[in-house]
C-alpha cells in the first residue's frame, strides 16, 4: 500500500448535518425557502461524500472491532460512514449502529444506515441508504425528517431520475469496476455515470471495486465522492489505508 502523508480527522464537537441554518418547520412552506433550503442541505452533504466508508465486518484482519475498525478509518480521513451488514441480525446491526454513532459523533462525520429506515431511526444516525428493493424514500423522509440524509441507489440515469423526484440527498452510482465484496451487480459504464451526474441535481457518489489504483480513472466524470469497502476494511493498516485513499480521492474530485 502507498503511504501518502494526509491530515487526519479529529475529534470535534458533536454535531448532526443540518442542512440550513434556523428552526426547521414541518408545516407547508413557500417554494422559495424549501429551493434554498434544499440546495443548503445539498452543498454540506455533497462535502461529506468525499471518501465513503462502506462497513464489512467479515472482512476485519487482526482481531479489532468494527467500532475500531471505523474509527481507524474515520481518524485517517474517512468523511462519511455506511453501516452495511447484510450477514448479521436486527439485533446485532442495531448495536453495531449504537456503538458506530458514537465513534462518529465524536469526531462529526455521519452515520448512514443501509436499508434498513427503522435502525437509523432507533440508533439516532443521521441517516438511511435505500436500495431499489430496500424501502420507500418518501416513507423514510416522514419517519427520519428533513434534516435526515437520504441515499438511494442508481444503477442508471431513469433509476436515478426516479430517486431524485422522490428526495432523495444523494446517489449511490455503480459497480463502476468489478466489486470483491458484491457479486451480482449491476455494472455502470462511466459515461453513464457522467451523464447521470451532468443531468441529475444532486450529489453522485461512485462504488464498487474502488481502490487507490483504479479511482483517478473516475476523475471528470462529475461524481461528488467516493465508496470504498474492501480496499479499506479489508487491509491490514485501516488508517493508512484511509490516508492513501483520501489522498488519491482529493485529486480525482479536485475539479468537482
Amino acid at each position: 500500500m502507498l503511504a501518502v502523508k494526509q491530515a487526519e480527522n479529529k475529534p470535534v464537537k458533536p454535531e448532526r448535518i443540518m442542512p440550513a441554518k434556523g428552526v426547521l418547520i414541518k408545516q407547508r412552506t413557500p417554494f422559495l425557502r424549501v429551493r434554498f433550503f434544499r440546495s443548503e442541505k445539498l452543498r454540506v452533504v455533497n462535502k461529506q461524500l468525499r471518501l465513503y466508508a462502506v462497513t464489512d465486518s467479515s472482512c476485519l484482519k487482526n482481531g479489532i472491532s468494527l467500532a475500531e475498525a471505523v474509527e481507524d478509518a474515520v481518524k485517517g480521513g474517512a468523511t462519511i460512514v455506511q453501516l452495511r451488514e447484510k450477514n448479521k441480525s436486527y439485533e446485532e446491526i442495531l448495536e453495531m449502529a449504537k456503538d458506530l454513532k458514537l465513534v462518529c459523533r465524536k469526531y462529526g462525520v455521519p452515520l448512514i444506515i443501509n436499508d434498513s429506515i427503522k435502525i437509523a431511526d432507533q440508533s439516532g444516525a443521521d441517516g438511511v441508504h435505500l436500495g431499489l428493493e430496500d424501502g420507500d424514500l418518501l416513507y423514510a423522509r416522514r419517519v427520519l425528517g428533513e434534516d435526515a440524509v437520504i441515499g438511494a441507489t442508481a444503477h442508471n440515469l431513469h433509476e436515478a431520475q426516479a430517486a431524485w423526484a422522490a428526495g432523495a440527498d444523494y446517489l449511490g452510482c455503480g459497480a463502476v469496476f468489478q466489486s470483491p465484496t458484491k457479486k451480482n451487480t449491476t455494472p455502470i459504464s462511466l459515461e453513464e455515470l457522467k451523464e447521470i451526474c451532468m443531468k441529475i441535481p444532486i450529489p453522485v457518489v461512485a462504488i464498487g471495486g474502488i481502490n487507490y489504483l483504479n479511482m483517478m480513472q473516475l476523475k471528470d466524470t462529475g461524481i461528488a465522492g467516493v465508496a470504498v469497502v474492501s480496499s479499506l476494511f479489508a487491509q491490514d493498516d485501516i488508517r493508512t489505508s484511509a490516508m492513501t485513499l483520501k489522498s488519491v480521492a482529493m485529486k480525482t474530485l479536485e475539479n468537482v
